[in-house]
């Protein structure tokens, strides 16, 4: 037998569907996961081909309702869950938390967001699901280290914008420090989560050895902030916050405004730089002593912006992003979601996918995982109604319930 078809132990064995060559078909997972960050490594487990399993509370995951009262798929709840099948336990409850056990005997993956020791109380920690089931892979979010002084503390996204540091860097110099727009952190941390738990299958396939994936929201940020962190490292100055524009190079990332709009400019390299001007009709700006190095254009950012956005003010949106692409220069329009198309903003057909809404006649076109595998069209999903699949995931069981 080759290592890599190695049996399981303690589990079920799944039949695989020939159809589905996605690279999870046959892998089954529980989400005992609320809102962010476990939901959405499950629901990208589920794009891979993953049987994914929702084991929902009584009232379901809080994400359902989560500001919002039209019914019981709120947008948090649509944005990470399609494509599971719900199963309604109540963990509190001795024979619930039995047929929550059955399931993680035959389960190939674990995922959760709860409380530091949440799960260990329910008779769910790892250590009795490893014991279990040693093929298993337990992952496992929080918002701080679950080994640090801060471990008992509640962690949400904007603990983990504002401990990490990033919030500092985020905003105008001249005001507040500003989060992120959508919870970001949360986001990292899932798609963390999600890497973990892929390279933990690969070596159950080798040495078919389960493993305990943790990933805390504190980390997940200050990994995504490695470059500002080696800036700070390397020079021994605190990053500060300077708006949209890159603090050591310009133009980059500048916001410049155009006849209709506004667009991102990055052209910061001396050839770029000269390319810009002369597609601007301003190549004298090359020679301008305020312009003739990166670090005398850093320091009279404002008024560069100010004569790049007079060369723009005749030129529509598109029309400068098609004239400055041809010229070699980075850019892109600021778009609203609204004007958002794959013909517009360089997506493919199937990034937004439909996903079925419980009780809508209408799907919802939401964004697609970014993986693309095999050149396959991506697909959506529908949202489990809660408790859905509870009977007939109970019923499988059999005798092991």
């Amino acid at each position: 037998m080759d290592k890599f078809d190695a049996p399981r132990s303690g589990a079920a064995w799944r039949p695989v569907d020939p159809v589905d060559t996605r690279p999870l078909a046959g892998l089954r997972v529980l989400d005992f996961g609320q809102y962010i960050a476990a939901p959405a490594a499950a629901q990208k487990l589920a794009d891979l081909g993953a049987d994914v399993i929702k084991i929902e509370p009584p009232g379901g995951d809080a994400s359902r309702k989560l500001g919002w009262t039209q019914d019981d798929a709120g947008p948090m709840f649509a944005a990470y869950n399609r494509g599971k099948r719900s199963v309604l336990l109540n963990l509190r409850e001795a024979l619930d938390q039995a047929m929550a056990r059955a399931l993680v005997a035959e389960a190939d993956v674990l995922l959760h967001n709860a409380r530091n020791g949440a799960m260990e109380r329910l008779g769910l920690g790892h250590v009795e699901m490893l014991a279990l089931n040693p093929r298993l892979v337990y992952g496992a979010v929080s918002g701080f280290s679950p080994e640090g002084p801060m471990a008992d503390r509640p962690g949400y996204d904007i603990a983990g914008q504002a401990e990490s540091g990033m919030m500092s860097l985020n905003g105008d110099s001249h005001s507040d420090p500003t989060r992120v727009g959508f919870a970001v952190v949360d986001v990292m941390a899932a798609h963390s989560l999600a890497s973990g738990v892929l390279a933990a299958l690969v070596r159950r396939g080798v040495r078919g050895q389960g493993a305990l994936v943790e990933v805390s929201l504190i980390d997940a940020a200050l990994e995504a902030l490695s470059y500002p962190w080696a800036e700070y490292r390397r020079s021994g100055q605190v990053p500060r916050r300077c708006g949209n524009g890159q603090p050591t190079v310009a133009p980059a990332a500048d916001v410049l405004s155009t006849a209709d709009g506004q667009m991102v400019i990055s052209a910061y390299m001396p050839e770029h730089f000269a390319r810009l001007c002369a597609d601007l009709g301003r190549p004298e700006l090359v020679d301008d002593p305020r312009f003739k190095d990166n670090r005398s254009r850093v320091a009279n950012r404002h008024a560069l912006k100010q004569l790049l956005s007079e060369g723009l003010s005749m030129l529509g949106t598109e029309e400068a992003c098609k004239r400055l692409v041809q010229a070699g220069i980075v850019c892109g329009a600021v778009r609203s979601f609204d004007q958002i198309l794959p013909s517009t903003a360089g997506l493919r057909g199937d990034s937004f996918v439909p996903v079925e809404v419980p009780g809508q006649a209408v799907a919802a076109l939401l964004p697609s995982t970014a993986i693309v595998t095999d050149r396959q069209p991506r697909s959506g999903g529908a949202l489990p109604a809660l408790g859905e699949h509870t009977a007939a995931v109970l019923e499988a069981l059999g005798s092991s319930a």
